[in-house]
């Protein structure tokens, strides 16, 4: 390839643009999509579950046959997540590490382990630098990060315990593009995203000797709630042609699930239409 084949393709792209002949790029569709998966019975507990992201994925998983719990500090939406789907609520601020553990340990009693933890809980709060508390920026990690640590280290003691080890068990985090990307005022979020990033690696080492495997999955645009109001451009800058689903991370949860993929471990996946692969200057 030439040396100068970039520069060429950019002056045609700019003599087309000026001409007014630039092919534009137009929203595929929502497409929500299926995968088809169907688990053995595995036993899933999910953080946040109660809208977003978080209920798809609750959704996701009892479609597939698994026993699903969910908590979330959101007792009307969690109750009605619970009717639909028919998996089990724990009405939990896990911002409360007892209540939290309390949660896991009633799991651990009914169902005997837990193969499958889903740890998607999170807020996203901004403020100016100079105007964000110490006390707000702790809430942020009490409430995105250190709930995947909890939940980690308590099937980790749970797993020593147990009369007969189990060969499975996988823990996917959620964590954002703003891992590693952000915009003014977003410390306490940006901070708390990239912890999960690291804690991923982190726990995939200390928990490879129970069989479990850690990943980390790196949304970026999901539109949970007013999807068909989106505009156009909303859809047309991502390279997919279109703004994301939660059932778009559900689906990723299913297949890092998958038993036959226990050979990724300790990696972060970013699902964000290519919007991090996309270089973005004013013209």
């Amino acid at each position: 390839m030439a040396d100068n084949y970039l520069e060429k393709k950019f002056e045609a792209y700019a003599a087309q643009k000026s001409a007014g002949k630039t092919k534009k790029i137009t929203q595929s569709g929502p497409r929500p999509g299926h995968i088809e998966v169907k688990f053995a019975p595995r036993r899933v507990f999910i953080t946040g579950g109660a809208s977003g992201i978080g209920q798809a994925v609750v959704k996701a998983f009892r479609k597939a046959g698994c026993h699903v719990a969910f908590c979330d500090n959101d007792r009307k939406k969690g109750t009605l997540t619970a009717q639909e789907s028919g998996a089990r609520f724990y009405p939990v601020d896990v911002c409360d590490v007892q209540a939290l553990e309390a949660c896991m340990q009633d799991l651990f009693t009914t169902w005997g382990d837990l193969d499958i933890i889903i740890n998607n809980v999170g807020i996203s709060c901004f403020s100016p630098l100079t105007e964000t508390s110490v006390e707000e920026f702790d809430r942020i990690l009490a409430t995105n990060l250190r709930p995947a640590f909890i939940t980690s280290r308590a099937l980790a003691r749970h797993r020593q315990v147990l009369p007969q080890p189990n060969t499975y068990g996988r823990i996917v985090n959620i964590t954002s593009t703003r891992y590693l990307m952000s915009e003014p005022g977003s410390e306490g979020y940006a901070a708390s995203k990239g912890g999960i990033y690291s804690l991923t690696h982190a726990l995939a080492l200390s928990l490879a000797p129970q069989h479990i495997t850690v990943n980390s999955i790196a949304p970026g645009w999901i539109e949970n709630n007013h999807y068909e109001s989106l505009r156009p451009e909303d859809h047309a800058q991502h390279p997919s042609g279109r703004v994301g689903r939660p059932e778009d991370i559900a689906r990723m949860c299913l297949f890092l699930c998958m038993e036959e993929n226990d050979f990724i471990n300790g990696e972060n996946i970013t699902v964000d239409g290519g919007m991090t692969k996309k270089m973005i200057y004013i013209e």
